[in-house]
Parts: structure tokens; sequence; C-alpha cells
């Protein structure tokens, strides 16, 4: 059975470090032994400590880790979604300006 996904509205933001878009961090040594995510893209910040953490938003699958060029989707229910910037404008209607 195909279906289409029903047209909501949502805040499409590109992901920018200290604009509070994130739900928390992890540090980098952590998210590496792990395995279980390829971590070639993800955005990496150093703390004032020295200890490098990635940001990552919580979503009900648990958390996703933010990658370079990634937009953050805020659906109107205040959920969050990570979209890629190759795809992003496939899913969502490109608005005429582009915060």
């Amino acid at each position: 059975m195909k279906s289409k996904r029903i047209g909501l509205e949502a805040d499409v933001v590109k992901y920018e470090q200290g604009k509070g878009l994130e739900d928390g961090v992890e540090l980098w040594a952590k998210v590496v032994t792990q395995g279980w995510i390829v971590t070639d893209f993800l955005i990496k910040m150093e703390r004032e400590d020295g200890t490098i953490v990635c940001p990552y938003i919580t979503t009900r699958r648990g958390r996703v880790f933010i990658g370079e060029g990634d937009y953050i989707i805020i659906d109107a229910d205040g959920s969050k979604h990570v979209c890629g910037a190759d795809k992003i404008w496939n899913r969502y209607e490109k608005p005429d300006t582009e915060e």
C-alpha cells in the first residue's frame, strides 16, 4: 500500500552552534567507541576543558547526532528531526528566502 505524507507546517532551521537547537551533547570519545554510528561528518565542539562533544536531538527512537550542514525540523507539536542538506529541499518546500 502506498500513501502520501500529510502536509504539515514545520520550522526548518539550518543547524548552528549556540542557537540552542540541540537537546544535549555527548562526549566524542563515547560516540566513537559505541561503534553504531558513522562519525565522519558529525559536528564536534570543543569545551573549555578541552573535551570534544557532539550535539544531538532526542526523538522517540533515541538520540540523533547532528552532522555538518544538517537542518533541524521542528514540527508544530514541538517534535524535532534532523535532515541532511542533500535531502531537505526534496522533502520540504524551499522558502523564498533562506535563514
